[in-house]
């Protein structure tokens, strides 16, 4: 699965970092050694897709966060307009009611009304942002676990002795001799 580079959605990363994980897995091994060939096409192939696709998968999130705050002060502002036309309202009947006492008590309606409304549009738009960024913490935690285990299971299979020159490599190698007693 190759995408154009730089449109990589969250689940296209976690499917990049399931085939370098496969990748790894079904490397040939080296004879006599723990050591793995990989085809180092694929596999750079695979991290340039992931250099390319997480900063866009980022930016992509960050874009989807500015989204909600913007929905979130729309919702804001429009309930702030509706609490405005309601007072403005009330003023109106005040003046046009005869009964002094029914123009409050309308007035009083309309705003709690409005008020009402206004805290039910600020508590849907919190709970939609708290659920896209849930949603987002969840791919990110699931990516960085993704991330960490294929580091771990490199760092398994290179080893502590992978910086040594392996010895089918040296040209004549020195020996160790048996301490002399």
């Amino acid at each position: 699965m190759v995408q154009e580079i730089g449109t990589l959605s969250p689940s296209a990363l976690l499917e990049v970092l399931d085939e370098l994980a496969a990748l790894v897995d079904n490397a040939k091994p080296v004879f006599m050694s723990q050591d793995v060939r990989v085809d180092k096409q694929a596999l750079v192939g695979l991290v340039d897709e992931l250099r390319h696709g997480l900063p866009t998968a980022v930016e992509r999130s960050d874009e989807l966060l500015r989204q909600a705050q913007d929905e979130l002060e729309s919702a804001r502002r429009s309930g702030e307009e509706t609490l405005a036309v309601a007072r403005q309202r009330a003023l109106e009947l005040v003046e046009q009611e005869q009964v002094v006492a029914q123009a409050k008590a309308r007035a009083a309606d309309i705003v709690a009304a409005a008020e009402q409304q206004a805290a039910t549009l600020r508590t849907n738009a919190d709970e939609y942002c708290d659920g896209r960024l849930a949603s987002f913490a969840e791919d990110l935690d699931a990516l960085t676990a993704q991330v960490q285990a294929g580091r771990a299971k490199l760092a398994e299979r290179l080893g502590p002795d992978a910086g040594r020159p392996r010895w089918d490599h040296v040209r004549d190698p020195e020996w160790p001799t048996a301490p002399e007693d």
